[in-house]
């Protein structure tokens, strides 16, 4: 039997499995490409240099008088001779010389009440002192001619020419006009008290400075009712306060058990809010000798050892107290760092300042010691951030990163 030989019209070849082979090639390929990417950008970054992480600590400025504070105190400005001006007298304010901030100086009127009632009262008496007067001198006359006439008396009844009684009626006639005349300067000793009683009142009624000073507030203005005791409806007490500033001092309380740190006469340096980049010296004046049992302080009094016209009442005030003396010299700011961001290179004293994430070694020259800062000079500013305790192994330039404290 013969064998029947194979259709070969029905044999087919399947194309569409090589685009499969294709992109299997293709994907192991871009795979490949990615990997040594990603092992060169590994490689790059492993082998670039990495930022060193470090503490920072800033440039301050410093003085160098702090370094002997042995106590600190907050107080306030005050004037130790202060005063509210008022009149003795009663009356419409009819005039006001001054305003806030004047300067006065003792005796120097600074306000006047209406007063023409009070200067009539005193033209009265002066009336009545010229009458006071003129009876006197009319009684000393009256003395005079008795006189004259007792003596003449006198001599004629030493010759009998006249009787004893005569001479008797002579001498009670003077006795009498002496006696007018002990009177009359009585009246008049009245007339002239009632006339300098009348001068103080009109003098009441003239506001006097009573110490040099400056016009710190008026409370009065001119139509106001002023009377020494304000008890009337919308009367006026004082008229204007003022305080002598050559009396300025601060009032600063110290914790009562701090009290063995100060002591009269002890050197203190001030610091006014208003004025903070000028330093005051001064003293401790005095010490009230009781506590505050309440706050558990005791009030200390400042003194000023120069007065500044800056320096106003009621100034917030910062009160270092000085375990001794200070020059000017030390009271001048000066630019201070960590004594530990100082170290050595090359034989020179540097810092490491950070710039843009790079240490920067800026050379500088030290000075006097501060507490725990140093001052330094060089080019270097306040508010800079420098490396604290840099590692031997830092260069300048070198990466650096604040660390997070």
């Amino acid at each position: 039997m013969t064998a029947t030989p194979p259709d070969l019209s029905k044999l087919r070849i399947d194309r569409g499995l090589a685009p499969i082979r294709r992109r299997r090639r293709r994907k192991w390929i871009v795979l490949g490409v990615l990997a040594l990417v990603a092992l060169g950008g590994a490689g790059a970054y492993f082998a670039r240099p990495h930022p060193l992480d470090v503490e920072t600590t800033p440039i301050v400025t410093s003085y160098p008088s702090q370094q002997y504070v042995v106590l600190n105190a907050t107080g306030y400005v005050v004037a130790q001779r202060k005063a509210a001006i008022s009149s003795k007298a009663t009356g419409r304010l009819e005039w006001l010389g001054v305003a806030e901030g004047s300067q006065v100086k003792a005796g120097d009127v600074i306000a006047r009440i209406d007063n023409r009632d009070v200067v009539a009262q005193a033209q009265s008496a002066e009336a009545a002192v010229r009458a006071a007067r003129a009876n006197v001198r009319q009684a000393e006359v009256e003395r005079d001619n008795a006189a004259v006439e007792f003596r003449r008396n006198e001599e004629l009844v030493a010759k009998n020419f006249i009787s004893r009684s005569a001479l008797d009626t002579a001498k009670a006639r003077l006795d009498r006009a002496q006696a007018a005349v002990t009177s009359a300067q009585a009246n008049l000793n009245v007339a002239l008290a009632n006339a300098k009683n009348a001068e103080v009142a009109v003098d009441y009624t003239q506001i006097r400075a009573p110490f040099d000073g400056v016009i710190l507030s008026k409370t009065a203005n001119v139509g106001d009712l002023v009377t020494p005791f304000s008890n009337a409806t919308d009367s006026k007490g004082a008229v204007v306060s003022m305080a002598d500033m050559s009396t300025l001092e601060v009032e600063a309380d110290v914790s009562e058990g701090s009290l063995a740190k100060v002591h009269v006469g002890q050197p203190a340096e001030i610091v006014l809010d208003a004025l903070p980049d000028v330093r005051f010296r001064g003293h401790i004046d005095r010490m009230v000798p009781t506590v505050d049992r309440a706050k558990a302080t005791v009030m200390t009094k400042v003194k000023f050892d120069t007065i500044d016209p800056r320096v106003l009442p009621e100034m917030s005030a910062k009160v270092s107290f000085l375990s001794q003396p200070v020059t000017p010299e030390q009271q001048k700011p000066v630019v201070a760092v960590n004594e530990a961001a100082i170290v050595q290179r090359d034989g020179k004293s540097v810092v490491f300042v950070v710039h843009d994430g790079r240490a920067v070694a800026v050379p500088v020259t030290i000075g006097t010691k501060i507490g725990d800062a140093i001052a330094i000079q060089g080019e270097v500013k306040p508010g800079e951030k420098v490396v604290q305790k840099p590692d031997a192994t830092l260069v300048n330039g070198a990466l650096v990163h604040a660390a997070a404290k």
